[in-house]
């Protein structure tokens, strides 16, 4: 069963991950508009994995027998000065969000919650991949500076980006048991 308190903090953490890709389909609306076609897939495949994690807390606090309870989802920003802009957003916001699984580890150890330390083993590693993602997108947004090319070089390699459904996720999100 998960305490009130790491179900309250993992019902918040649901909104944060939903906030997460909301603020990345933003970015990705306006790059989309842009033509940085590259970019808006990147942003769209974060988005796509925030969601997902916000699912996979869901399915944590019903597996343990606890609430979900959803709550209003704030509005993101809309509009950035430049890709980099964004990216660096990215980067700023990924920090706030280790912070806040840092904060649900040191709940869960705090009451030696073993079930929940463990499940958010996963987030910690993750959250790591996150910002280091973001500060490769940065450097390289900042080698290629003002040049064009470089810009159109960069947005051909974020059209690369693969999504990839965790491990332990279904691959359709949501289906639950049929």
């Amino acid at each position: 069963m998960i305490s009130e308190k790491m179900m309250a903090a993992v019902n918040e953490q649901i909104n944060a991950e939903l906030y997460s890709a909301y603020l990345y389909m933003s970015m990705m609306a306006q790059f989309e508009a842009q033509g940085l076609k590259g970019a808006a897939h990147w942003l769209r495949v974060q988005s796509m994995e925030e969601t997902l994690h916000a699912y996979k807390f869901y399915d944590y606090i019903i597996e343990r027998g606890g609430t979900v309870g959803l709550k209003a989802i704030a509005g993101p920003p809309t509009e950035w000065r430049s890709l980099l802009a964004a990216f660096e957003h990215v980067a700023e916001h990924e920090a706030h969000v280790t912070s806040l699984i840092n904060n649900l580890m040191d709940i869960a150890l705090e009451a030696h919650d073993h079930a929940s330390t463990s499940f958010l083993q996963w987030y910690v590693d993750e959250q790591v991949e996150e910002e280091a993602s973001a500060a490769a997108v940065i450097a390289k947004l900042k080698l290629v500076g003002d040049s064009p090319q470089g810009l159109f070089m960069v947005d051909q390699e974020l059209a690369a980006r693969v999504f990839m459904v965790p491990a332990g996720m279904p691959a359709a999100v949501g289906g639950g048991a049929a």
